[in-house]
């Protein structure tokens, strides 16, 4: 998750109607299946595996972020969570997540291919990133990212790094024709100097808070699940294959 949205929201974070809505979409794909460990790669501050642990989906959770100033473990309902600058799997580890961490890297595939390659067969992972780099903008900047992806563009990544891809999908449908006007005139301003960088994550509150989280609840059941056109952000399962 991006560190910088973090900062923005705060203690908000695990009430507001995104991280919410993701959080949930997450569970949905990942619903059936208990997990030893969870790698959670560029975890920020851990907001996915916390709710992981908390659900009972997973045992244990070991997050690798470099921006920690070192190593710690704290506890979730009883569940070991692990926070490390660097880590060497140790072959537990059977749920891989990549939540918004791909678009900040100049190389996602060689990042990546080091982490498939310590996967033992069969492990899952989920990867989410920004969609379309026609919707670049100051939000883009603001946050670190190199890059936004097409569906199809993600998918051919994972492939490359060896991952065998189970599903990709776009989330955040709803949003997307405003969010890209939005997008738009912040570029065409911050090209023109006329603002600063800044996230489109605002802190939410109240009724407009609970009424986001209920249009995504139905994107998350209705749309999603056949939505490979348009959304704000791609978003992927895949395993290790043998």
């Amino acid at each position: 998750m991006d560190v910088r949205e973090l900062e923005i929201l705060g203690a908000e974070i695990t009430g507001h109607w995104y991280y919410r809505s993701k959080a949930r979409l997450l569970r949905q794909l990942i619903a059936g299946h208990q997990f030893r460990t969870v790698a959670d790669i560029g975890a920020g501050s851990g907001f996915f595996s916390r709710t992981l642990l908390s659900l009972g989906v997973a045992r244990r959770a070991v997050c690798v972020d470099v921006a920690y100033p070192g190593e710690s473990t704290e506890s979730v309902d009883g569940r070991e969570i692990s926070f490390v600058r660097e880590w060497q799997s140790d072959g537990t580890a059977d749920l891989y997540l990549f939540m918004d961490v791909l678009e900040h890297l100049e190389n996602p595939v060689d990042v990546l291919r080091r982490y498939v390659e310590q996967m033992p067969v069969g492990a899952l992972c989920v990867i989410s990133v920004p969609a379309f780099q026609f919707l670049w903008s100051g939000h883009d900047v603001f946050l670190g990212h190199v890059r936004r992806y097409t569906l199809r563009e993600i998918e051919d990544a994972l492939r490359t790094a060896g991952l065998t891809v189970m599903s990709g999908r776009y989330f955040y449908a709803v949003l997307f024709p405003v969010a890209t006007m939005l997008r738009l005139v912040d570029r065409w301003k911050l090209n023109r100097r006329r603002i600063a960088p800044r996230s489109a994550l605002k802190p939410c509150r109240g009724l407009l808070n609970a009424l986001l989280g209920r249009i995504h609840d139905f994107e998350r059941r209705l749309i999603f699940p056949v939505n490979r056109v348009a959304g704000l952000t791609a978003i992927c399962v895949a395993r290790k294959a043998a």
